[in-house]
């Protein structure tokens, strides 16, 4: 197979979508992160990268607690929208019509329509050029009943919202199966 090189580029395809919520003077902010993921599984962490002028990074900095929900789907348009609109300039809460709850932390806004919600504290802020590299450490995770199956989270059911910064960006929904986990590999095994 032939390649083409693109030297140091951001290709991780695809690329989850975070609402990352704040409390910034007294209001709920959020705004949409496609750099982000798992860091570490004990103590469970994760990750956002976010660029360091952003008003969210104002909220992370002075109150060290962020929420990270997973918009499905149907929360396409709101999700664009935390992207593409200051929350120093405009009050997406109430533009997407979000229901906010708090949780344990009581300072990390969560979304009631997004299907998962993490309430994180911020252990380490990692400046790293054009981003920080903010590493919360999860300290309550709340999953959309109706998001079960068998007492447990059901990708199918949360139905993540994906990004992909293609051709032209475009948002993705989550794909079908192609093989079980930690069981499929083992037919290559002589």
């Amino acid at each position: 197979m032939n390649k083409k090189t693109f030297g140091a580029s951001t290709f991780v395809f695809p690329q989850p979508i975070f609402l990352v919520g704040v409390n910034i003077e007294g209001k709920p902010n959020f705004m949409t992160v496609a750099w982000g993921g798992m860091a570490c599984g004990a103590p469970p962490m994760l990750t956002a990268a976010i660029r360091h002028q952003r008003y969210t990074m104002k909220g992370i900095k002075s109150g060290g607690s962020f929420s990270v929900n997973i918009p499905d789907e149907e929360l396409v348009k709101e999700a664009d929208l935390c992207g593409i609109v200051s929350g120093a300039n405009a009050d997406k809460v109430s533009a997407c019509n979000f229901d906010i709850f708090y949780g344990k932390l009581e300072s990390a806004p969560l979304i009631r329509q997004c299907p998962v919600n993490l309430e994180c504290k911020v252990v380490h802020i990692l400046d790293l050029g054009s981003h920080a590299l903010v590493v919360g450490s999860i300290e309550e995770t709340h999953v959309s009943e109706s998001c079960l199956t068998d007492g447990n989270p059901d990708i199918a059911k949360i139905k993540p919202l994906l990004y992909s910064r293609g051709v032209t960006p475009l948002y993705y929904a989550f794909g079908s199966s192609v093989g079980e986990a930690f069981h499929i590999g083992n037919e290559l095994r002589k």
